[in-house]
């Protein structure tokens, strides 16, 4: 009886040899395409999906205290987090599609995510007019977006510590949910609409989509030389003609 180290030797060649000459067979193009499955619809510029307009200028402000700018980096606003906050909440995202949303719904531990009915969508709406109300009854009128950076500092503190209260949604569950969806923003892929001009891959020196880098993983302290690469590709990447 063959022994199971040759059988199983035996069954890789078979494989291989199949690839092969599959591969073999290949001669004029490569058998597959990027994406080819489930390609991402890429976010275009124009008008709010999701916000209204006042909801987009509070949402903008949040993302500008969260990453403030400096000279070498935009700040969350200018990299288009309000884009990619905007697109997600009008989405399948927004919509909580994917989840269980059925009761009984208890107040659970943090480490079991969110217990309610409410939706990702229904949050920030409730919780940015909650925000502004309050900015309005403490500031003299002025909403969240029109306060200047120290104020603006310490509501989102406030909101953080669980020291502001909202009438009919939990704040800090809204604040949660915000600081964690700007950060997704800033620096995922820019076909979602955040990250403009792969600015905050450049901050890091991050490499984005590119086929293969194998030979800087373990150079540590080096910056990769090449620029970042988008899942929507290059342009030197475009066949011309």
């Amino acid at each position: 009886m063959p022994h199971r180290r040759e059988l199983l030797a035996t069954a890789a060649w078979f494989v291989a040899g199949i690839a092969v000459s599959r591969a073999a067979s290949i001669s004029d193009r490569l058998p597959w395409h990027p994406n080819a499955g489930e390609p991402p619809t890429a976010v275009r510029p124009g008008p709010w999906l999701f916000f209204t307009a006042n909801e987009a200028s509070a949402a903008e402000a949040i993302a500008d205290r969260i990453i403030p700018p400096d000279p070498q980096t935009p700040g969350g606003r200018e990299a288009g987090c309000g884009v990619y906050l905007d697109r997600q909440l009008a989405g399948p995202y927004g919509r909580n599609e994917g989840l269980f949303n059925a009761g009984p719904f208890q107040k659970g531990t943090k480490t079991q995510g969110p217990q309610s009915s409410t939706t990702r969508a229904e949050l920030y709406r409730k919780g940015l007019a909650g925000l502004d109300q309050h900015c309005r009854s403490k500031f003299g009128g002025k909403a969240f977006a029109d306060l200047n950076d120290a104020d603006k500092d310490s509501v989102l503190h406030e909101l953080d510590e669980e020291k502001l209260k909202f009438d009919d949604i939990d704040a800090k569950a809204f604040f949660d949910e915000i600081l964690k969806d700007v950060q997704q923003g800033f620096f995922a892929d820019p076909i979602y609409g955040g990250n403009r001009d792969m600015a905050a891959w450049k901050m890091i020196g991050y490499p984005g989509a590119r086929y293969n880098y194998l030979d800087w993983i373990d150079r540590h302290n080096e910056r990769f030389p090449l620029p970042p690469v988008s899942i929507m590709g290059a342009a030197n990447w475009t066949p011309k003609g």
